[in-house]
């Protein structure tokens, strides 16, 4: 059976609250025995969710813009080079079952639109969205978790629905 993939998106440039969050969402996801999924990179929410993941035991992937892993995260235990700069954020998306979106930048909101076009689970962890994505939290397609636990539990909801 597939595991399930998590992606986590979020800023290259992440302050320490956001740090520690993405830290503790992929320390749980690893303990959920799922994939965690990011972009890849040393820094900001990417390195920090991978570490939570690596310490606990879990699988990271990163699928990261670069030709080269020289600014890859050394937790990760498969980078995915695409040289593809930004149009790696559709991979990200695509290859995820459920998407996590902490606080970010216009990098992390490009991966949210994608996702919600794509028809993929959005949560969002810390990132604020314009009243223009109200269709979205409608549906249910789009959530706002209180914390990482919170996200987590969300996940699994989103994954038993399409089981």
């Amino acid at each position: 059976m597939r595991k399930p993939v998590i992606g986590v998106m979020g800023g290259a440039v992440a302050d320490a609250a956001t740090v520690e969050t993405a830290h503790e969402l992929g320390r749980l996801i690893a303990e959920r025995g799922w994939v965690l999924l990011n972009g890849g990179r040393d820094c900001g929410v990417m390195a920090a969710s991978a570490r939570g993941a690596s310490e606990a035991g879990g699988l990271v992937v990163g699928i990261l813009p670069d030709t080269t892993a020289g600014k890859a995260s050394p937790d990760l235990d498969v980078a995915i080079m695409t040289g593809m700069g930004d149009g790696r954020n559709l991979i990200n998306v695509m290859s995820s079952d459920v998407v996590v979106a902490c606080k970010g930048s216009l990098g992390t909101m490009s991966e949210v639109v994608l996702a919600l076009k794509h028809g993929k689970r959005v949560i969002l962890l810390g990132l604020e969205v314009g009243r223009e994505y109200a269709s979205f939290r409608a549906s249910g397609q789009l959530t706002t978790a209180a914390d990482p636990p919170d996200a987590v539990e969300q996940a699994a909801a989103a994954l038993d629905a399409v089981a």
